[in-house]
């Protein structure tokens, strides 16, 4: 299952016009780097950055029982990895070092996160390692929710919507 899921999605990228000529298509769980690096970075980086991050602010305000960080259980759908993705996000962008990324305007505070990562990890190790990479916004508009046109379509919604 999981192998055809593979190959359709490279079908699907080849029929939006991707050329495999000009671009590398690689399955990226076969890249221990990616894992590597996020752990590396998750190592140096304050709580406080990742706290503040929408995502997981607008999941915390949700559940009114939260008190301290104690109250939050697995159950209520805020885990470790929700906390953290943020991070592997950031090693997605700077294990290539990446200058410049397209990105749409809910996902510009990431990349100012991974910004501040690279500047970091460059000041700790006293090296220019990583580059700062540039924010490029896209033009295109949100997918909103087929059930509350307020929000972005999301696939971390219970029902994908």
């Amino acid at each position: 299952m999981l192998r055809k899921s593979k190959i359709e999605i490279a079908i699907i990228l080849l029929a939006c016009g991707i050329n495999p000529k000009k671009c590398l298509i690689f399955e990226q769980s076969k890249v221990p780097a990616h894992s590597e690096l996020s752990w590396i970075l998750n190592c140096i980086i304050p709580i406080g950055w990742l706290s503040r991050m929408t995502q997981w602010k607008t999941k915390i305000q949700e559940q009114k029982n939260i008190q301290s960080i104690e109250d939050i259980d697995i159950s209520i759908g805020l885990d470790l990895g929700l906390f953290t993705y943020p991070v592997l996000q950031a090693a997605d962008i700077l294990l290539y070092k990446s200058t410049h990324v397209p990105v749409g305007d809910d996902q510009v505070q990431h990349l100012e996160l991974t910004r501040n990562i690279a500047e970091k990890f460059n000041k700790l190790y006293k090296k220019n390692v990583f580059p700062l990479p540039q924010t490029i916004l896209v033009p295109a508009k949100r997918i909103l929710s087929l059930k509350d046109p307020s929000k972005k379509m999301s696939k971390s919604s219970p029902t994908g919507t």
